[in-house]
C-alpha cells in the first residue's frame, strides 16, 4: 500500500499506509495523527492541518489555490513548501510523500 512519512511536532517519525483519493490530510488523520486537527473537516478554512512538504515532492502536488494560500499566510511558519494537507489529493505520484506536521500558531 502506498506510504506517507510524516515528521511529527515531537520529531518523531512515522510511516503510515494512505488510500488513492483521499486527502494528504485524511490519511494522516485516519491513521492516528492527532497533531493534524483539521478542524474544518477538509473545506480549506481552518489552517489547523498545516504541513511541510518535502521538497523533493513539491512539485508533484496541485498548484496552491487563493483560499489555501490566504490561510497559510495567517500563519507564523509558513514556509515555501507549505501547505494545507485536507488540499492535497494523495495520488500513486506521491506513495513515499515525506511531510512535517507545522508548529501550532
Amino acid at each position: 500500500m502506498p506510504t506517507i512519512h510524516v515528521k511529527l511536532r515531537s520529531g518523531d517519525q512515522r510511516s503510515i499506509e494512505a488510500k488513492a483519493n483521499q486527502s494528504v490530510m485524511e490519511a494522516l488523520r485516519d491513521n492516528g495523527v492527532s497533531e493534524i486537527e483539521a478542524m474544518c473537516g477538509g473545506c480549506c478554512s481552518c489552517a489547523t492541518c498545516h504541513v511541510f512538504v518535502d521538497a523533493a515532492y513539491a512539485d508533484r502536488t496541485p498548484p496552491i489555490s487563493e483560499a489555501e494560500s490566504e490561510l497559510l499566510s495567517m500563519s507564523d511558519h509558513r514556509r515555501e513548501t507549505s501547505r494545507l494537507s485536507c488540499q492535497i489529493p494523495f495520488t500513486a505520484d506521491l506513495d513515499g510523500l515525506v511531510v512535517e506536521v507545522a508548529p501550532l500558531d
